[in-house]
């Protein structure tokens, strides 16, 4: 099955003669992106809805093949909390449609501190498009339950295996596709994954792989470029499995 393994966002000024050449304009660093990874996952949609010409262009700088994960707007995972969301859920994967064969899955962030409300999750996943692949990122340890585990896998949606500060997170299937989220071990989003622990994270993904799951592995720990060097340095790993 795919492995699919690349950072959490592209345009990072602080990439620049880290990642990007120094003259290589803003606009080109997509392409350029997608000559390193096979996939990458657009958060800037967490804060505003990306225009339609902005997916559709998207669509046509990636070369085929790449896939693009797609964050759901914070309107409906921290403001609403999940609650109503059928206009939210028709207008966004609307837009990320935009990216045709390129769309891969779409990812949930709920908030910090907002404990499991199996109700509302419930609602919210009965509501769901069936024809998309959705991931639901929990950031309270009161969602890791066996309640929660139970719709998620009857509903066909991915739980994110997040690796956090301060955060216990099962490996933890409920669906085909695994998703994964790397934010950082000792700090967030600003330190870099040791080898010993990207060949343990290389084993767990061995094993995904192996039971016929298809992974997806994103790195958001962008300060210094750790993202771009600890991506690359998993994609070995597996490809030496």
């Amino acid at each position: 099955m795919p492995c699919w393994i690349g950072t959490s966002g592209w345009v990072y000024a602080h990439w620049r003669d880290v990642f990007y050449p120094v003259g290589l304009r803003e606009s080109k660093w997509l392409a350029f992106y997608a000559q390193h990874f096979p996939t990458v996952e657009l958060n800037n949609s967490f804060y505003r809805l990306p225009s339609e010409q902005a997916f559709a262009r998207w669509a046509t700088e990636a070369p085929a093949g790449f896939r693009f994960a797609v964050k759901a707007s914070r309107y409906l995972t921290h403001m609403k909390k999940l609650r109503d969301p059928q206009e939210p859920l028709h207008r966004f994967p609307g837009r990320a449609l935009l990216l045709g064969d390129r769309l891969g899955p779409i990812l949930y962030q709920l908030p910090p501190n907002w404990k499991c409300n199996l109700e509302r999750l419930r609602a919210f996943l009965a509501c769901l498009p069936s024809d998309l692949t959705h991931v639901l990122e929990f950031r309270d340890p009161s969602w890791m339950c066996t309640e929660v585990f139970s719709l998620l896998e009857e509903s066909g949606t991915s739980f994110c295996v997040t690796s956090l500060p301060g955060l216990t997170c099962p490996v933890r299937a409920t669906s085909q596709v695994v998703y994964i989220r790397m934010h950082g071990a000792q700090t967030l989003y600003a330190s870099c994954y040791s080898d010993t622990e990207l060949r343990w994270w290389a084993g767990q993904i061995a094993g995904a792989l192996a039971g016929g799951h298809e992974v997806y592995v994103y790195f958001n720990n962008d300060a210094f470029g750790y993202a771009v060097q600890n991506a690359r340095r998993l994609t070995e790993l597996i490809q030496n499995t």
